[in-house]
């Protein structure tokens, strides 16, 4: 039986970078031209947020949205909501704030100043250099924005700027904003784990998706070609 040779050992820098990032994401603020990330503080955003994703109208500067089906637009492939009240939404919020292995950011409209979704580092496993970007959801009102590609171009470059090798993008496989949105912003699939998951009482089948630290330049240049665009 031939034995294929064993991978090359990893450059010393790369390795050296498991030790130096932490389990739990150091905050910090992204800024762009349409959103900032801020680390979720829930006394600041708790409400806000509930407001803006509870079903109810929104109107911030221009835009409004009338009345909406909140289990449709913005919870149905989630791991949790539509909520009842805000006390259960605090506990979900409470709880990605304080994930050990990562950083729950609230997502700030820059023109109004107004929170508007929730975008999270998680699963982070600075041992393998890798990290995923997960449970975010956007208020209707941000529909048809770039908000989510700017978010995920600002999330991206952090960790890549950060050393890590492996950037993951996971979704119910049913959810197919959520993987043409991965395509279009440059994720590869790489495949759908069937029975992966129970949510809600259903079965999670989940796709793949990730853009290594050498994929990075072209996808890259590709979110800043697509964020320049009118």
């Amino acid at each position: 039986m031939n034995i294929p040779p064993a991978p090359p050992e990893l450059p010393n820098d790369v390795l050296a970078k498991r030790a130096q990032l932490p389990t739990k994401f150091a905050p910090v603020t992204l800024t762009g031209q349409h959103v900032r990330l801020e680390p979720l503080v829930l006394e600041r955003d708790l409400e806000p947020l509930f407001a803006v994703s509870n079903g109810q109208p929104i109107t911030l500067g221009a835009r409004s949205v009338g009345v909406y089906d909140s289990e449709e637009i913005i919870w149905r492939y989630l791991f949790a909501g539509p909520f009842a009240n805000i006390d259960e939404f605090a506990d979900q919020l409470r709880a990605g704030a304080e994930a050990p292995n990562g950083l729950c950011f609230c997502v700030f409209d820059v023109e109004s100043g107004h929170q508007v979704g929730v975008y999270n580092y998680m699963n982070n496993y600075p041992a393998h250099l890798k990290v995923e970007l997960g449970g975010i959801w956007y208020s209707p009102i941000m529909q048809r924005t770039k908000a989510n590609l700017e978010a995920t171009y600002l999330t991206l470059r952090h960790a890549f700027d950060l050393g890590y090798r492996r950037l993951e993008w996971k979704c119910n496989a049913l959810n197919e904003r959520s993987r043409h949105s991965a395509l279009r912003m440059g994720f590869k699939f790489e495949g759908i784990q069937e029975a992966h998951m129970i949510v809600k009482g259903r079965n999670r089948d989940t796709a793949w998706f990730r853009i290594l630290d050498g994929e990075w330049p072209e996808v890259k240049a590709r979110l800043e070609g697509m964020l320049g665009e009118a």
